[in-house]
């Protein structure tokens, strides 16, 4: 398989997300990107967990993603994704998602 991200994507601190709505898994643009984050943050992609969503996201002067909260594009206060992916592996491994 190819690592191909689709072009109406937003890389937040490391974790691609949909660009119009700043979810990994969007209907509306037809976007899963939970096999991209999973592989760069080093887990295999056999649990069928929930989408993460990014919090409140705006853009600095050079048109990098922050969050809103602490105006930083590296806050790992709102874009822990390492730790979100790992709660939300532990959750659907808890339901019984494969």
């Amino acid at each position: 398989m190819t690592d191909v991200v689709p072009s109406n994507t937003v890389e937040i601190n490391d974790a691609v997300f949909c660009s119009s709505h700043f979810k990994e898994v969007c209907t509306d643009c037809d976007v899963d990107l939970r096999e991209e984050n999973d592989g760069f943050f080093g887990f295999d992609s056999n649990i069928d967990r929930d989408g993460l969503e990014a919090p409140p996201t705006g853009q600095n002067k050079d048109n990098v993603p922050q969050c809103k909260k602490h105006s930083s594009p590296t806050c790992t206060q709102c874009y822990g994704w390492k730790k979100q992916i790992t709660r939300a592996r532990a959750a659907a491994k808890k339901a019984g998602k494969k």
